[in-house]
């Protein structure tokens, strides 16, 4: 094992705090020094600025900042540590989102407690990790510089639609990003300004299907029937068709209690 001055230093971020300890003691007994742990993306960024650590692997689905766009942040504020993903997901759109953020490693949990030694060695060498059930024509593809649309939205204004798609007001997505309620609100019009939708519904299901988020809180519920005129149910509706059917106890739960003229069963 090597000596505590050479050992690599790791940042680990996931909501999961039993994820989070099993991981740990992988990355312990490989030798590695975690020196940090965060529960969202927005902390893991934060930490990443103060430790510095050479990697940082993160989940992608966490709460006010999504793994793929904390890892921007990280790369940005800190351009020697490597970023290695987590995930359950092997589709096609999140690995593109991975590989055009420049994110070095691509590792499904199904695999982790095998594969993310092997991912953390290869990106601290320079070299780009997928794990193997990840489809290697994507890789190829982007590799060839395959064309892909460019995302209509800045990085602010995904932060602003992830915690929107969270069930945060506005006053309280200010909060977070250390901007004025006001400047929210601008964000928010723009967003919906450039996607050609005119109701919160509507964002939380964009955000949804193009994996801000896996699927928003309960309270989302609350905020989008108090912050514009759709009605309750009609929120349900946009779950409903974002949400595929067994992917998420919390549509199942929702769904089970509204109908779609309003009434509760």
């Amino acid at each position: 094992m090597p000596s505590v001055a050479e050992r690599l230093k790791v940042l680990l971020a996931d909501d999961h705090i039993l994820v989070r300890e099993g991981l740990k003691a992988v990355l312990q007994q490989a030798g590695y020094d975690v020196v940090g742990e965060a529960s969202d993306g927005r902390a893991a960024a934060k930490l990443c600025e103060v430790l510095q650590p050479d990697v940082a692997v993160l989940d992608i689905a966490m709460p006010l900042l999504n793994g793929i766009d904390a890892g921007r942040d990280i790369m940005r504020a800190c351009p020697n540590t490597k970023v290695v993903l987590l995930t359950m997901y092997k589709e096609e759109c999140y690995v593109l989102a991975g590989l055009r953020a420049g994110i070095s490693g691509y590792v499904l949990k199904s695999g982790a407690a095998s594969n993310l030694v092997q991912a953390i060695e290869a990106v601290r060498g320079g070299e780009v990790y997928m794990s193997p059930g990840v489809s290697r024509t994507v890789v190829q593809a982007y590799l060839a510089n395959a064309q892909t649309p460019p995302d209509p939205l800045s990085l602010r204004e995904r932060e602003v639609l992830q915690l929107i798609a969270e069930g945060c007001n506005m006053k309280e997505i200010g909060s977070h990003l250390g901007i004025s309620e006001r400047t929210a609100e601008t964000h928010r019009a723009r967003i919906m300004g450039k996607l050609g939708i005119r109701e919160l519904a509507g964002l939380v299901r964009y955000a949804i299907q193009h994996r801000l988020v896996d699927v928003p809180p309960a309270a989302v519920l609350t905020n989008v029937a108090s912050d514009s005129p759709v009605r309750p149910p009609a929120a349900v509706t946009a779950l409903r068709l974002a949400v595929p059917a067994g992917r998420s106890a919390f549509a199942a739960r929702v769904l089970s209690e509204h109908t779609d003229d309003g009434t509760q069963g």
